[in-house]
């Protein structure tokens, strides 16, 4: 982002001496030069800036990764981070595609076996189950009938663009911390008076490579980091700022986990679900409804306002991928075709399967490692080889100067890559 920076100041200077001298040029010309001497000589400066004596490298200017990938990739790799971009958001969309219409249906669905056998209690419905003892529906048909309905809603967004969504987001956010905080509540609440039904083991190393698609997918923001590091005026301190952040969202994470795993004897894929009214008696976390449907549906609230917002940046991707900067674009491609392209096939994916938590493990096992890793290191790469840039007088130097921390970035990510691929492999058989 600073070296992005550092190009976009020196261009825009580059750009003000050619104007500069032209306006002196136009002026020499003008047989009123003597009244006009004044107003030029104001104009003009002393000493005209030349693009390679530029060395401001603060982050003033809000540098996309997409502007980024303009700047230091040739028009391949340009291309390549745009497709990356809409695998993972065709992935996004795919967990929210499943993971509303799973929501709503384990919410509505009423069916439930003998309960006299009170084994099931620990136990999970499958998709084959009826959801309701008079209607001959199974759980799996109630789901795909609400992901038709979820297309039908909140599809047609795509369409269309969606502006000023500052009081949409500020309330999805309140509605997610006061649901985290009611689930690690609610959680503590139950393990301080002696009720937890989880029994984990001390290690699974067969659920290891499965983890490593979660983390990138939980803690990938880098395509957020220039909206959010952009706006701090000091940015002296700024390592050390990320450094907690990335703490806080750690311990956040682990709390909310731990107290899960050692609460429920099973854990739903989508963990809300766990709060849901148990006709057992034995696995109830709270008596109170508004709590037990709040968290319940709150995927649905959260993840449906999304959806909007993620189609449509994935349509603009698309269109970036699939069009040349300089030709028209027909009004049939940007306002039929390309919004099709963006939900269909998540819909598709989501009609196929619901199980959220092999999405989440796909998406950021692939996509979720070429933008947390691989993208974000090659534009270092290619940042640091730009030849008209002074990067002596950067003061946002990186610590981790050195070429081997590059290579032991992609090698991680090969690594990762070709865990999670075995993983994938050997738990499909």
């Amino acid at each position: 982002m600073a070296a992005a920076n550092a190009v976009l100041a020196q261009d825009e200077a580059a750009s003000a001496t050619v104007d500069d001298e032209q306006t002196i040029q136009k002026h020499h010309r003008n047989e009123n030069i003597i009244e006009h001497k004044d107003e030029v000589d104001e104009k003009a400066p002393l000493l005209p800036q030349q693009p390679g004596c530029v060395s401001t490298f603060e982050i003033k200017k809000q540098v996309e990764m997409g502007q980024m990938a303009k700047l230091f990739f040739n028009p391949v790799g340009e291309k390549l981070f745009y497709l990356c971009i809409a695998i993972y958001l065709y992935g996004d969309l795919s967990i929210y595609a499943a993971a509303v219409p799973k929501s709503l249906r384990d919410t509505v669905c009423t069916w439930r076996p003998n309960l006299s056998n009170l084994t099931f209690c620990n136990g999970t419905f499958a998709d084959t189950d009826p959801c309701w003892r008079s209607i001959s529906l199974s759980r799996m048909d109630v789901y795909r009938i609400f992901v038709a309905c979820f297309l039908l809603t909140v599809g047609p967004f795509a369409f269309f663009n969606i502006q000023k969504t500052k009081y949409l987001q500020i309330t999805t956010t309140l509605a997610r911390w006061l649901a985290f905080g009611i689930m690690i509540i609610l959680a503590i609440n139950k393990l301080a008076h002696h009720k937890g039904q989880g029994r984990p083991v001390i290690a699974d190393i067969s659920g290891v490579p499965n983890l490593f698609g979660v983390c990138v997918y939980s803690f990938m923001c880098h395509h957020s980091l220039p909206s959010l590091i952009t706006p701090i005026r000091d940015k002296s301190s700024l390592y050390r700022v990320l450094a907690m952040d990335y703490l806080l969202i750690l311990g956040f994470y682990a709390l909310l986990s731990f107290t899960g795993i050692f609460t429920f004897a099973t854990i739903q894929d989508i963990y809300t679900l766990n709060f849901l009214p148990d006709d057992c008696g034995v696995n109830s976390v709270t008596d109170v409804a508004f709590f037990e449907y709040f968290l319940a549906l709150f995927p649905v609230f959260t993840l449906s306002t999304n959806f909007p917002i993620i189609s449509i940046t994935l349509r603009n991707n698309i269109t970036t991928l699939f069009s040349k900067e300089d030709s028209p674009r027909h009004w049939v491609l940007t306002r039929l075709v390309f919004p099709l392209v963006a939900i269909l096939p998540p819909i598709a994916i989501a009609f196929g399967t619901n199980e959220v938590e092999f999405l989440v493990g796909i998406t950021g096992s692939y996509a979720g490692v070429g933008i947390q890793y691989v993208i974000p290191t090659l534009l270092v790469y290619y940042a640091r080889k730009n030849e008209n840039i002074d990067h002596s007088r950067n003061r946002m130097k990186s610590p981790f100067l050195h070429g081997f921390w590059i290579i032991l970035i992609i090698l991680w990510s090969v690594f990762c890559l070709g865990f999670v691929t075995v993983n994938h492999i050997v738990t499909r058989k």
